[in-house]
């Protein structure tokens, strides 16, 4: 019997695990002190009253011979499905119903895919980037290849035509940086991977906050995206699922790559590995595209984008240098002069009483910057900003 050996290349624990560690740690050193949290991207808003009402009915329905339902399909209820084509049609994109896959979240879909790809596959990873992306391909021993987003380039690195790829990881707006790439940024990241014959897994899971005219919600507003791109979507910060679990993926009809649609691989691979999501959870997500749940989600949307406006408001007014936080959620600054990404985490943790995320969690590039999310209350947000204005 031998390990998967390349587990041990990986780092020894989790970033956001040895976050909680050290503020479990100085809490109990400090039980008087009021930590307030902007850490990690978990939402603070409970979910919409159209999701938990849908969801109730659902459960009742599980309680009756004729309304309950067992194994549903493993890529989703076609109601699910229906209402997410009617959404994407918002902005111009057309799917097929057997192109979307329902799960349990963008995360599990983005370490998943690599089931249908050869290990023997160059991938194309950012850096700084969500752990995600580079765990499981260091899960699976493949070869890596970073593309550097620094703060020349405004944290949106674009092709290298020098560098053969053929996996390329996107996220847009982005985790950590919340950089949110142009359209004709998109369409020369189209072209490469076109040219390339790879393939874009573009993660979408913040399109919701994307407020400036222009800037693309889908990798299918793209032309030719379908040829070369699979897009992950999730519930978790739109409408506050984290804790309910319920994403979905987008793997076009037209992706093929060796003479094989990969849709279909898809679909094996979920039909054999995955049992779906509960339709309790897709009834409550299928609320979140009614009138009511639409509303409902774009005030916790809204309110979430005035933590953000007031921690950017900080940022110029300390004269810190930042991306993101105008279509993100999530707001990357520059950490003070001298002081290391972990440095700046414990000095915000031990003087401020603010959790952050250290930038070099994300990789080498992050080193020298700090993720303040806008995910948490109101009016704590405001305080802690007042903390760090104070001296």
């Amino acid at each position: 019997m031998k390990i998967n050996k390349n587990y041990l290349a990986l780092e020894d624990s989790y970033l956001f695990s040895t976050i909680a560690k050290k503020v479990k740690a100085y809490a109990e050193k400090n039980p008087d002190k009021k930590i307030i949290r902007l850490g990690i991207g978990d939402v603070t808003i409970p979910l919409c009253s159209a999701s938990v009402e849908a969801m109730k009915k659902a459960s009742e329905e599980q309680g009756t011979k004729a309304n309950f339902h067992g194994y549903g399909p493993e890529q989703g209820y076609e109601f699910l499905k229906t209402a997410i084509q009617s959404y994407y049609k918002e902005f111009a994109v057309s799917l097929e119903a057997d192109e979307i896959f329902i799960s349990d979240g963008a995360k599990s879909d983005l370490g998943n895919i690599l089931d249908i790809f050869s290990r023997d596959n160059v991938v194309l990873i950012p850096n700084p980037v969500y752990p995600v992306y580079l765990d499981t391909n260091i899960m699976d021993g493949r070869t890596i290849v970073y593309m550097d987003a620094n703060e020349e380039n405004g944290f949106l690195p674009m092709p290298d035509p020098t560098v053969k790829a053929d996996l390329i990881y996107m996220c847009s707006p982005n985790n950590p940086t919340g950089a949110v790439y142009s359209k004709e940024q998109l369409e020369e990241w189209v072209a490469y991977a076109l040219k390339n014959d790879a393939v874009i897994l573009f993660d979408a899971a913040y399109e919701a906050f994307i407020t400036e005219n222009g800037l693309p919600r889908s990798i299918f507003e793209i032309e030719g995206a379908r040829q070369c791109a699979i897009e992950f979507c999730s519930f978790s910060k739109t409408a506050g699922f984290t804790g309910t679990r319920c994403g979905y993926t987008v793997v076009p009809m037209e992706l093929k790559r060796e003479g094989t649609v990969l849709n279909k691989l898809w679909l094996r691979r979920q039909t054999t590995k995955f049992n779906g999501v509960s339709y309790i959870v897709q009834r409550g997500a299928e609320a979140v595209f009614t009138k009511e749940g639409r509303e409902q989600i774009k005030a916790a949307t809204v309110y979430y984008q005035k933590n953000a406006k007031v921690i950017t408001e900080t940022m110029k007014e300390l004269g810190i240098w930042f991306v993101g936080g105008v279509n993100s959620p999530y707001v990357w600054i520059k950490v003070q002069e001298g002081m290391t990404s972990w440095e700046y985490f414990d000095y915000l943790l031990e003087e401020k009483n603010i959790v952050g995320t250290p930038g070099s969690g994300f990789g080498r590039n992050g080193e020298g910057y700090f993720r303040l999310t806008a995910f948490g209350d109101a009016d704590a947000t405001k305080e802690a900003m007042e903390r760090l204005k104070s001296k």
